[in-house]
């Protein structure tokens, strides 16, 4: 009789649905809550989060919304509250609008040679072959570099009596003026490409190698052409790491300020008179603290949007996925 009752409670138990089995000797199994998990562990990150964001994020908020310059420095807690006025000069008196356009495009026309650029370059490295080591390292040479060697290379190169002239004056092509005028822009962009697209091309490298060799070879015995290939097989394992490209590129070109700074000083050029460098100007040589404040959230707001479009478009539900399963 008793062997019965225990097969009975027995097929009872491993009838219970997973997570709803009864604790031995009559004690309730104390699982891990969203109460009992050790949130303190977060503690270091968030620290260092509140400090190098946080703190300067509402600092420069609330400067944005102060009369602060060289006059009421000594006293900025006790610097008028003047509202949204640094915001109005901003848009009405100042070059912020003409900046951001050359801000965006700059950092559009950037991103749109880079992807590709970099994509081309993974695909071409991918396979082994003789000599590949070496190809690899020599694309990686614009990477490796501090954006100040890079921007004072190319400066010294792009001077009026530069080796760029030089070489243009030797096969029968007038020099330009590089670094100032309507050319100076495209400089611009130009030494920005060289320089980021190495970036983009370890993007998708990585990439590449999670593609699986047996995939290559399926495709090869079903006698499939390049190109087909490359649009079947190996582009729908870059939609991640091009994504995040295109994001993370846009982002540094507009938040670039070493590669301009260096390259034409401050204050740039109006055709290069990029947003860092017009914040930079207001602030230290200006020393319109508030004012900047205010363009360095415009600025904020504008990065901000091609962060949302990203997180819309990989379908990153960020406020759903922490830990309310």
């Amino acid at each position: 009789m008793s062997s019965e009752i225990a097969g009975d409670t027995l097929r009872d138990e491993l009838s219970r649905p997973a997570g709803q089995q009864k604790a031995p000797h009559g004690k309730k199994r104390k699982g891990v809550t969203e109460r009992d998990r050790p949130l303190w562990l977060l503690a270091p990150g968030g620290i260092l989060i509140t400090v190098i964001i946080l703190i300067p994020l509402v600092l420069a908020v609330y400067m944005s919304v102060i009369d602060l310059d060289q006059y009421t420095l000594r006293k900025w807690l006790a610097t008028p509250f003047i509202g949204i006025e640094n915001f109005v000069e901003a848009i009405t008196k100042t070059d912020l609008l003409r900046s951001i356009w050359i801000s965006v495009s700059f950092a559009v026309i950037s991103t749109v040679v880079t992807v590709p650029l970099g994509v081309a370059a993974a695909v071409v490295t991918q396979n082994p072959y003789r000599g590949r080591a070496v190809v690899r390292a020599v694309f990686l040479i614009p990477y490796v570099l501090p954006s100040f060697v890079v921007a004072t290379v190319w400066r010294t190169m792009l001077q009026p009596d530069g080796i760029v002239n030089g070489v243009l004056h030797n096969v029968g092509i007038d020099p330009g003026l590089w670094l100032n005028g309507p050319l100076s822009y495209w400089t611009l962009v130009f030494v920005e490409i060289w320089a980021a697209w190495p970036f983009v091309y370890l993007l998708a490298l990585a990439g590449l190698q999670s593609v699986d060799h047996e995939v290559h070879e399926a495709a090869a015995i079903d006698g499939a052409l390049w190109w087909r290939k490359l649009r079947e097989v190996i582009f729908p394992y870059l939609k991640g790491p091009v994504s995040l490209a295109f994001l993370l590129g846009t982002l540094n070109h507009i938040n670039n300020f070493t590669l301009p700074f260096v390259l034409f000083g401050a204050p740039a050029p109006a055709d290069v008179n990029v947003l860092p460098i017009l914040v930079y100007v207001t602030s230290f040589q200006s020393f319109r603290f508030g004012l900047s404040a205010a363009m360095a959230v415009v600025s904020l707001i504008l990065i901000a949007i091609p962060l949302f479009i990203y997180l819309r478009a990989v379908k990153l539900d960020v406020s759903d996925d922490g830990g309310k399963k």
